[in-house]
């Protein structure tokens, strides 16, 4: 069937100032992903997980301009011993990244041209099953075209985290990254990722979680007001293997981050998780699909969003449980706290159910900040601010707690608390 012109013509203006990367192992999965880009279009409003964010300056040809924003802060996890492999608007940087060198761990570059490599069997793959039910083109677009990241396997536990670092240092980047991480039957690891990346930033993350294996994941997006981002994190796991990811974002004038898990071993458990603090022209969209095709597994989706000037929020997560996935225990729970009467938040929780010994329940609430607790506060001395700041840090606690370790939890809850500081002088 014909794209409808509007479709088309977008699709055509956004392929045509890009060059198709050719050759070596990822050439076969960069031109399925295009073909499937080209039969898909890119996004338009019409489509129903587009109709909450408006993706005109995710798809037109060129990226608008984001100021960069100098902080004059500690980057975060400075204070953790970690590796650190920095991009500075999409381009891997040796010169500021640490030796690619970590016991258990094997990584690489997706630039790497050979025709031989383990990642072969997993680049695009995920991203190709996660197109349905639900079609995610500029995650087809990005299998397609991006041109760096790395690729990390994980055979055994290593001693530190890997942190992933993206700076934002020219108004008109744009950058396209694909990174892949498998991790062996046993292994567990760590994953860090923080920075604004770029004024227009496309990345996709393609987690292939084996039998018993753990992977923990922590990422920020934060700083430049200005910019744009449009992510994916699609991951498959299986028997008894663990996944949990928690992302803080903060500033951004329009961020979409879409989840895209598979649980297809039993036992597995997939917790997903996030809070975005936002202020005036901020638009954030988590969009989340999870899939139980396997016995007795969890999944959790813990989501609370802060807004306040005008800022928008939008939450869109589904729990897909096919027919043999008995026992399934799926959790979703999306929440705002509304600190004006000018932000909004747009909701769309799902459960598919086709099994029968299931326990599953999702929610969503939208609100003010609770006068009772205020009025406890107020009456004990505490200035309305400071008030105002305890609720809001303890509104998003819920999500901050599926984050594994307690030194990275204090971590997030300590840069919540001072951007909250600076939003009120």
């Amino acid at each position: 069937m014909a794209l409808p012109q509007p479709k088309q013509d977008a699709t055509d203006a956004r392929l045509g100032v890009m060059t198709l990367p050719t050759g070596g192992w990822s050439d076969a999965a960069r031109k399925d992903a295009l073909a499937r880009l080209q039969t898909m279009g890119l996004p338009g409003r019409r489509d129903e997980y587009w109709k909450y964010t408006r993706p005109d300056t995710l798809v037109q040809a060129d990226a608008p301009k984001a100021a960069v924003f100098d902080a004059q802060e500690t980057q975060i996890f400075d204070r953790f011993d970690r590796l650190k492999i920095v991009f500075v608007d999409g381009v891997f940087d040796p010169d500021a990244s640490d030796d690619l060198s970590l016991e258990g761990v094997s990584i690489d570059r997706l630039s790497d041209k050979a025709d031989i490599h383990w990642a072969k069997d997993l680049y695009g793959t995920l991203e190709a099953r996660g197109q349905t039910p639900v079609q995610r083109p500029l995650a087809a677009l990005n299998t397609a075209f991006a041109t760096d990241g790395v690729l990390i396997h994980v055979t055994a536990t290593p001693s530190k985290p890997i942190n992933l670092i993206y700076f934002h240092k020219s108004e008109t980047s744009d950058a396209i990254l694909h990174h892949c991480v498998k991790v062996d039957a046993g292994a567990e690891v760590t994953l860090l990722e923080n920075g604004p990346a770029a004024a227009r930033f496309n990345k996709c993350l393609e987690m292939d979680i084996a039998d018993g294996a753990k992977l923990h994941h922590v990422r920020t997006q934060g700083r430049d007001h200005e910019r744009r981002a449009a992510t994916h994190m699609f991951a498959r796991l299986g028997a008894e293997s663990v996944f949990k990811s928690f992302t803080l974002t903060a500033n951004g004038v329009l961020t979409r981050n879409e989840t895209v898990i598979e649980l297809t071993g039993d036992d597995a458990v997939a917790h997903v998780a996030g809070a975005c603090v936002g202020d005036g022209d901020f638009h954030h969209d988590d969009t989340v699909f999870i899939t139980h095709d396997a016995v007795n597994c969890e999944s959790r989706q813990v989501f609370k969003k802060v807004l306040r000037n005008g800022a928008t929020g939008v939450f869109q997560g589904k729990i897909l449980v096919k027919p043999d996935a008995q026992k399934t225990d799926g959790y979703q729970i999306s929440q705002s706290l509304l600190l004006d009467d000018d932000s909004q938040f747009l909701a769309k929780p799902e459960l598919e159910i086709y099994a029968d010994d299931v326990a599953c329940s999702h929610g969503s609430t939208s609100g003010a900040i609770d006068e009772e607790a205020m009025f406890y506060l107020r009456s004990r001395g505490v200035s309305e601010g400071d008030a105002t700041d305890l609720l809001t840090i303890a509104f998003i606690a819920e999500a901050v707690q599926e984050i594994e370790e307690e030194a990275l939890q204090e971590e997030i809850v300590e840069r919540v608390t001072a951007w909250l500081m600076r939003r009120r002088g």
